[in-house]
């Protein structure tokens, strides 16, 4: 049954904006549909999307406008990286972080094309999946984009192809230099996968508008050697053999205390002076809850965990919305180029939904929209337990139908709008 009687505002204003990079009324039409359906549809796939409208054309329509017709989607994420600098909404700044991680995309058919059998760390299994790797902009205030994607293939696929094999420290490097050649300032935050020596070493070679070294913060793994006053040894080993005298006391914005120890070292593979901070949780404890290396000697340690905490706020969060709300593993076209324009569209759909949320999050934006909306004494203690659990599901349909209502977000059906017409406000 269909449940888009009109398209959010913000999708409208996006038309307008990327209208020129479409050569008809029919292809912005399409675009307009699939950038709503990803934003407020139930089912975001192609079919599922087209069945969202009232007033659609055949699912082959859509189909075609996402493997077939002629448009550029490099150049839209170009313009949409534009866009949101020239309006403020990217800040591009020294202290602004560039976080890079991977990403599994779960799908249901093997004949998509780049996908394949992956071992899934988190869930401790394999699965057929695409492995994308992103880049992310992260402001000083919080506030967050993604940037740009890159999608690995597999070697046998490769050869298959009779393509080039391109591993994910190319992959990696690649996305980096583009945001290098951009000049989107800031630091480079990323696990410990990638903190590998060509990685290290290339980031720590560019130099930004100011003549400074990139700079990097990365996690480190236990077994990783480090030198000391010439003597060479494991991460986890230096680790163990500080004494707790040394240990220092930090306390964190939310409260939690832990102990850290930070000294300059040198790193196996690495052809640069790194400063190695480790993490215990007790003064007691022996090994480290987290080991941070960074090629920045004299930054202090709060700078140093302020910017790897980044990390998780540009890729995680991201990853989880992009999942969950925006449909980005939904689509199942078996073609690469359709498979690359939805996860651009899919970019643009959170870019678009960051300008409204702001760094606060959906739930913590919602619940000040609730207040000057004045609808908190209508919903009285059901607000407030659906603002604080941010992860439930439920939580956040209840804030994309009611609260996201004044911004001309229709997707709702007739019993949906009988409860809301008593809460909508100007």
């Amino acid at each position: 049954m269909p449940g888009i009687i009109k398209r959010p505002t913000i999708v409208d204003e996006a038309v307008d904006d990327f209208a020129d990079l479409f050569d008809n009324r029919c292809q912005r039409e399409h675009f307009a549909n699939y950038l709503a359906g990803l934003m407020v549809g139930n089912n975001k796939t192609v079919t599922g999307i087209t069945d969202e409208f009232v007033h659609a054309s055949d699912q082959s329509c859509l189909n075609r406008f996402l493997n077939e017709v002629d448009w550029d989607e490099k150049e839209l994420n170009e313009k949409r990286i534009t866009l949101l600098i020239d309006r403020g909404n990217l800040k591009v700044h020294p202290r602004g972080v560039l976080a890079l991680d991977n990403v599994l995309i779960d799908h249901d058919g093997k004949l998509i094309e780049d996908a394949g059998w992956f071992w899934d760390h988190a869930e401790d299994r394999y699965k057929i999946a695409h492995d994308y790797l992103f880049v992310n902009y992260v402001n000083p205030d919080g506030a967050h984009y993604p940037l740009d994607f890159r999608r690995f293939k597999k070697k046998a696929h490769c050869e298959e192809e009779k393509v080039k094999f391109v591993n994910h420290t190319e992959l990696f490097i690649a996305l980096v230099d583009q945001t290098h050649e951009k000049k989107l300032w800031g630091a480079f935050t990323f696990d410990s996968y990638f903190c590998g020596g060509e990685i290290l070493n290339h980031i720590n070679s560019l130099r930004d508008d100011r003549g400074e070294v990139r700079p990097y913060v990365c996690d480190l793994k236990s077994n990783r050697t480090l030198t000391f006053k010439g003597v060479a040894q494991s991460a986890k080993e230096m680790a163990m053999s500080v004494d707790p005298v040394t240990k220092k006391e930090i306390i964190h914005p939310n409260g939690k205390k832990q102990w850290y120890f930070t000294v300059c070292v040198g790193v196996s593979e690495v052809d640069h002076k790194c400063r190695v901070v480790f993490w215990w949780d007790k003064k007691s404890d022996r090994e480290p809850k987290k080991i941070l290396l960074t090629n920045k000697t004299n930054w202090e340690v709060h700078r140093i965990v302020g910017t790897y905490r980044f990390r998780w706020t540009g890729t995680e969060t991201f990853h989880r919305d992009g999942k969950q709300e925006l449909g980005m593993g939904d689509c199942q076209l078996r073609n690469g180029v359709g498979q690359t324009r939805h996860m651009y569209l899919v970019m643009l759909a959170y870019s678009l939904a960051m300008r409204i949320l702001g760094s606060r999050g959906l739930c913590g934006w919602a619940s000040g929209r609730l207040r000057t909306a004045g609808l908190t004494h209508h919903i009285g203690g059901f607000r407030k337990s659906f603002v604080r659990n941010s992860g439930s599901r439920a939580a956040r349909n209840f804030m994309l139908g009611i609260v996201i209502f004044p911004l001309c977000w229709f997707k709702i059906d007739n019993a949906a709008r009988r409860r809301i017409d008593k809460f909508s406000a100007p």
